[in-house]
């Protein structure tokens, strides 16, 4: 009998559960629905705050990369907030000091999890603010050189002289040195020419620097000049430094130019362009034939009385 009576009770208490789910649904439903308005006006701000700032972003060149970012970081803030308002007005049991409590816990173990690509983010915004280098620009960071073909908060995209993509973190970039190639719009270039000894420094120096002034790409404004940089074991070497636009394909083929000018001219002139040679003297210190034997040579002892020298042949009768 108690089986019997407590199966009517327990499904009573079922029923009136779901009748009470359901009504408490239909009491949030207003609530849901002003929450779904409210979240919907935020995305329109939002999205309005994006679009404007994006339009700004191409009217202006000096500041579209960090207009584009902050256009993002505002959307998606707008967003976050109207999401924690609309989510406080559909359920009122859950309050803002609740969501934030919940969130600061959560928010250092994201923090944590996700501590390059914030560190990736902060770099990137202060490179778009800062402006260290621009889209166009040669830089070199790191192992790896090239032109910068785009900049995003999370990474720099450069392109290198040999037609790879090489993608950069903007962290290493903030943190590491990094050299813009292009920042001053003129580049200095050289080369050392090594001539002979016995040529005329002066003379050759002359010549050399005629030939760099009358080359096509070279820059009149700072002038080319020429020094005598170092006396090497078999050259004098001659430094030849020249001005020219920063843009690497400039610089190869101005280079290419100089160094074929500044032979030709120094060729015409007989001035001695040497090689590094060396010579290697071979021969037997103990045969008859190897000189005045009372005087010190390499290997041979200084007296009146040295060792008597082997006749000729003697060593390779010796051998048999």
């Amino acid at each position: 009998m108690s089986n019997q009576l407590a199966s009517p009770n327990v499904a009573s208490e079922a029923i009136e559960t779901i009748n009470g789910m359901i009504t408490g649904f239909a009491e949030l439903l207003p609530l849901i629905a002003i929450a779904i308005v409210v979240f919907l006006i935020f995305w329109f701000i939002a999205s309005t705050t994006r679009k404007m700032v994006e339009r700004y972003a191409e009217r202006s060149e000096n500041h579209a990369g960090a207009a584009v970012a902050f256009s993002r970081l505002a959307y998606f803030a707008i967003m976050i907030l109207g999401l924690l308002i609309a989510v406080t007005i559909a359920f009122p049991t859950i309050t803002p000091a609740k969501m934030f409590s919940a969130l600061g816990i959560g928010g250092v173990a994201i923090g944590f999890a996700f501590k390059d690509i914030f560190q990736n983010l902060l770099a990137g915004i202060l490179i778009l603010v800062r402006q260290p280098f621009r889209v166009g620009d040669e830089i070199s960071s790191g192992d790896f050189t090239g032109t910068v073909e785009k900049i995003e908060t999370r990474a720099t995209f450069i392109r290198t002289y040999d037609g790879r993509r090489i993608i950069v973190p903007n962290s290493n970039i903030y943190t590491e040195p990094v050299t813009v190639i292009t920042a001053y719009g003129i580049l200095r270039s050289e080369y050392d020419v090594g001539i002979g000894y016995g040529d005329d420094v002066a003379e050759a120096r002359k010549l050399a620097l005629e030939a760099v002034k009358a080359v096509d790409g070279v820059l009149a404004d700072p002038a080319p000049d020429v020094l005598l940089w170092d006396l090497a074991g078999f050259s004098q070497n001659l430094r030849v430094r020249w001005w020219t636009d920063p843009k690497r394909a400039s610089v190869v083929q101005v280079k290419d130019r100089v160094l074929e000018a500044v032979a030709k001219k120094l060729s015409a002139a007989s001035i001695d362009l040497p090689f590094p040679t060396s010579v290697v003297l071979l021969h037997d210190q103990t045969e008859e034939t190897d000189g005045d034997r009372t005087r010190q040579r390499e290997g041979w002892p200084a007296g009146a009385n040295p060792p008597s020298a082997r006749p000729i042949g003697a060593r390779s009768r010796a051998m048999e």
